[in-house]
């Protein structure tokens, strides 16, 4: 796999996603709906797929919703996190990515 970067800045984090067709969504993982949210990046027909059946289920049943990036940014911010992505290479867009929490 090619070297990583770590991005913190928002307009470095949205033009990485939109080079991939990536959308900001939201999983909620609490046991009571709404009251733990996990951040998530989709990608592509996958950012579709799963709104259709969003409806049919509770909203903590692990199914993302897609929000709007000031609203992701807004707990990206609060939790201190980062987007580890992959060094971009001549030819390739890699989609690799992970989420962690910003080293102090």
């Amino acid at each position: 796999m090619a070297e990583t970067i770590t991005l913190t800045d928002h307009d470095a984090i949205r033009s990485w996603a939109a080079a991939r067709a990536g959308f900001p969504a939201i999983v909620d993982v609490s046991p009571e709906p709404g009251t733990q949210a996990m951040l998530r990046l989709v990608f592509d027909q996958q950012a579709y797929q799963d709104q259709d059946q969003a409806a049919d289920r509770p909203p903590n049943a692990g199914g993302y919703e897609l929000v709007e990036w000031d609203e992701w940014f807004k707990l990206f911010d609060e939790r201190k996190m980062a987007l580890v992505v992959a060094e971009d290479q001549p030819g390739r867009r890699e989609s690799f990515h992970e989420l962690i929490r910003r080293a102090d």
